[in-house]
């Protein structure tokens, strides 16, 4: 039968070689795929617990792959590894690495200059990550990650409250974290710091 994906307004489309690399064929909907997508980010996030990273270790290239493979490698076959397709977002297939290094440069300056506040390095940081668009799939919830890593462990800050809320589901809240995400497009991150911080 095959899966049949209906996508949320803000996801970005799989193509058929990336659908080819579902491990579970028995997976036939999008509330299937998403349930089994939850498990495997909570025992991520097990992983993620066990021990303290420090903002060299988060802030790596290493990490960002391994961190979005160990919330996806139960479901795709190509967790933790870049896309080869070009997406409705992101920077061409080709770019990925050499922006990424970009993304992680600046947000060692920033943090090392005191450009923003840390809560601000952090969302400019994870909207930046989700602009480049490094996977196929997961680059939202992977990147929301990353931002309460940096908030938590690297910066030593109270957490951030969007994981109050299903932000996956078509719903109020995820209409407001678009709208959020879509006014730090044109620069504007005070709504997107808001967010993130009150939920």
């Amino acid at each position: 039968m095959g899966l049949k994906l209906s996508y949320e307004p803000g996801q970005t489309p799989l193509d058929e070689s990336e659908m080819d690399g579902l491990k579970i064929r028995s997976i036939t909907t999008q509330e299937e795929l998403n349930q089994l997508e939850q498990a495997n980010i909570e025992k991520a996030l097990v992983w993620i617990l066990s021990k303290k990273r420090n903002k060299e270790e988060i802030l790596s290239e290493n990490f960002i792959k391994t961190l979005h493979k160990k919330m996806y490698s139960d479901v795709w076959k190509w967790a933790g590894e870049y896309r080869k397709t070009d997406k409705n977002i992101g920077v061409k297939w080709f770019q990925i690495a050499y922006e990424l290094k970009i993304l992680l440069d600046d947000t060692h300056f920033w943090i090392n200059n005191s450009t923003f506040d840390l809560y601000e390095i952090a969302l400019r940081f994870k909207h930046r990550l989700v602009s480049i668009h490094c996977f196929a799939n997961g680059n939202g919830r992977h990147s929301r990650v990353m931002a309460d890593l940096l908030t938590e462990q690297a910066f030593y800050l109270k957490p951030l409250q969007w994981n109050r809320h299903n932000l996956i589901k078509a719903n109020e809240h995820r209409k407001n974290y678009i709208i959020a995400l879509q006014k730090a497009d044109n620069g504007d991150y005070i709504s997107l710091i808001s967010f993130a911080k009150e939920g």
